[in-house]
């Protein structure tokens, strides 16, 4: 008897539940049909329709809440940091510098007269090239000729560059910001015409190194201020085997050299103390020479043991290789860019400042052949610039994409 009484109560209990369920969803029904009524256009839902609804509406369980059903939107946001974070770990360029070699714009050299005759700039080198140049947030060239009407060529010199102040123009399609100017030739027409070639870059909004009004002028670096960083140029020049070009005085205009490179190196520690960056810029080596000589090996390192970031140099008229010294990258000379008829390879270097502060350089393959100069886009091509520029070069490398690496050799 007590067993039946239990199972009648407990029976009892189903029942009242029952009860409340059902009540739950009569509420929950005259909601609906309330809502129906009351609202225009809207879709009515019978009492089956509802119930089926219930049957086929599966609630999610408490481990599904944190899982499967949350899913897409997590993996979404995970992905979303992921590709931050790894957008944020992968360094990128902030700021780029582009450097060419030796440009002549003497109207009476074979690349001008050529250029003349093709009818303009972009004849002559490729526009890829020149597009790339106007780029870059400073470009940097050798200006190795005067800019006058004015002078002679100097006594005894087997060759001698002046060109008319016009033809600055052209070093402006170029995208031209700064000219090195501490070279061999920049004399060639004597001091008037010295003078007149740095009114004339000025003027043209171009700035100079490495030459001046006086030995102050010369050696005063030019300091680049480019997304919040500055980043200084210094100048100087030992490429003369007889010494005719003169040297900057107190009071007195030319060139900063730096034969002994005491002064050369002072001036890079001073910069160091203004800029973020430093980059010597040096004319030096022999003509037509890859065979580095003994003073530009030796000196690279001195310059960067005084605080220097990168060593670019010129003056050879043909590419010599690249080394690499306490993870600097030295280019030792850039050869021609656009100068004379010869059939050479040459380059435009391209220095790069990434976001977080790394400083690499990276060649461009050219070529100077039949008073042009081309930017190198077959695959073949580049391979063999490539290969050339390795076969030449010190304890340093470039990668497949022209990359200044640094290998395991003996530093040289």
């Amino acid at each position: 008897m007590k067993q039946f009484k239990k199972w009648m109560h407990e029976k009892g209990r189903s029942a009242v539940m029952v009860i409340m369920v059902l009540a739950a969803l009569g509420i929950v029904l005259h909601y609906y049909v309330t809502m129906d009524n009351d609202s225009a256009g809207s879709v009515r839902l019978s009492q089956a329709a509802l119930s089926n609804s219930l049957k086929e509406t599966k609630l999610p369980q408490k481990a599904e809440l944190g899982g499967s059903v949350m899913e897409p939107a997590k993996q979404k946001a995970e992905k979303k940091k992921k590709d931050k974070d790894k957008a944020a770990g992968e360094p990128r360029t902030a700021i780029q510098l582009g450097f060419a070699g030796d440009i002549c714009l003497d109207d009476s050299c074979a690349v001008m007269r050529h250029m003349k005759r093709q009818g303009g700039l972009s004849e002559v080198i490729s526009p890829e090239l020149i597009q790339k140049m106007n780029s870059y947030d400073s470009m940097i060239i050798n200006n190795e000729f005067s800019i006058s009407e004015r002078g002679k060529p100097m006594p005894g010199k087997a060759y001698t560059f002046r060109s008319r102040p016009s033809n600055v123009k052209y070093l402006k399609q170029l995208g031209v910001d700064v000219a090195g100017l501490a070279n061999n030739h920049i004399y060639d027409y004597g001091k008037n015409a010295f003078l007149d070639t740095l009114q004339n870059l000025k003027k043209a909004g171009i700035q100079t190194m490495g030459a001046g009004k006086n030995i102050a002028e010369a050696k005063e670096p030019v300091y680049l201020k480019i997304k919040g960083k500055t980043i200084a140029l210094v100048a100087a020049t030992r490429a003369e085997k007889y010494i005719m070009t003169p040297e900057a005085g107190k009071i007195s205009p030319g060139v900063f050299r730096t034969y002994n490179d005491r002064q050369y190196v002072k001036e890079i520690r001073k910069a160091t103390k203004k800029a973020d960056y430093v980059i010597a810029y040096v004319h030096w080596g022999t003509e037509y020479s890859t065979t580095l000589e003994t003073a530009q090996i030796k000196q690279a390192k001195d310059y960067i043991n005084a605080g220097a970031d990168a060593v670019i140099g010129a003056h050879t008229h043909c590419l010599q290789g690249v080394g690499y010294y306490k993870g600097v990258p030295i280019i030792y000379s850039l050869g021609n860019f656009w100068f004379n008829e010869k059939s050479l390879y040459t380059t435009v270097l391209e220095v790069d400042i990434t976001d977080n502060g790394d400083l690499t350089a990276r060649m461009l393959p050219c070529l100077q052949s039949g008073k042009e100069t081309r930017l190198l886009t077959k695959r073949a091509q580049i391979k063999k610039f490539l290969n050339y520029v390795n076969k030449i070069s010190t304890n340093a490398r470039l990668d497949s994409k022209g990359n200044v690496r640094g290998i395991q050799r003996s530093e040289q």
